[in-house]
């Protein structure tokens, strides 16, 4: 079994289909999702149609919970708040209620899916550090367990009580440790590299790989700039921050 490990698809449409199609090629079997699949680019419904019609299981993202509300955004940084709204006026109510009825945690096979934190999953705290990824192995019942929303590739693992981390491109899951993977964003990388990227977990293997790759950023930004969404979230797929 090969799993394609996706998140924070954030509405991009062009990198989505990228991903995809790099996934059959590498003879990927299953899916999964770690959430964000809208939000901030402009093809929230073709993106979750996608997912859906895949039938991955999927968590809840913070920006999933923001779209399928009406919650108020005060305080929210202006151009996600724009996005957010933007986005809520191009789902279904369909679409929103599938949105809402996600879980904020998922077993599948023998890993575990997580959109933040295992800690406090529903608040949205970002794990950047050996710190933060130790609070979320205390509440890990599997060895390997995948994260997103900080959209950094980063792998923390836990060794009895020494937790390390970093960055990676592929490794041999080992009997005896845990791992707190995180396999980069499809839709708005932030490690200062442009490319999508996902994640494949080859279960018979044991290994853990991070995939990059190129996708028509232009036409992704055009669409941005058409829908009128702040352009600040065109100019920084350009560079991955």
């Amino acid at each position: 079994m090969r799993y394609a490990i996706l998140a924070d698809i954030h509405a991009n449409l062009e990198a989505l289909d990228v991903v995809l199609a790099d996934a059959e090629a590498q003879k990927c079997t299953h899916y999964a999702c770690l959430g964000d699949i809208v939000g901030y680019n402009a093809n929230p419904k073709e993106c979750l149609e996608i997912v859906r019609k895949l039938n991955m299981p999927c968590v809840k993202g913070n920006h999933d919970e923001y779209c399928c509300s009406e919650a108020d955004l005060e305080g929210f940084n202006p151009h996600a708040r724009e996005a957010i709204n933007w986005t809520r006026n191009h789902l279904t109510a369909d679409d929103r209620q599938w949105l809402k009825e996600l879980k904020y945690i998922r077993l599948v096979a023998n890993f575990s899916l997580v959109h933040a934190t295992m800690d406090a999953p529903q608040r949205w705290g970002y794990v950047f550090d050996k710190l933060a990824a130790a609070s979320s192995f205390t509440y890990q019942n599997t060895n390997v367990c995948f994260f997103g929303h900080t959209h950094v590739p980063t792998a923390f693992i836990r060794d009895v009580a020494l937790v390390r981390g970093g960055s990676y491109s592929k490794f041999k899951v080992e009997s005896g440790r845990k791992y707190f993977v995180n396999i980069g964003s499809v839709g708005q990388p932030r490690d200062n590299n442009p490319k999508c990227a996902y994640g494949i977990y080859d279960l018979d293997e044991g290994t853990i790989e991070l995939r990059r790759l190129d996708y028509d950023i232009p036409k992704t930004q055009a669409k941005i700039r058409a829908n009128g969404l702040p352009e600040r979230l065109a100019e920084r797929l350009a560079h991955g921050k």
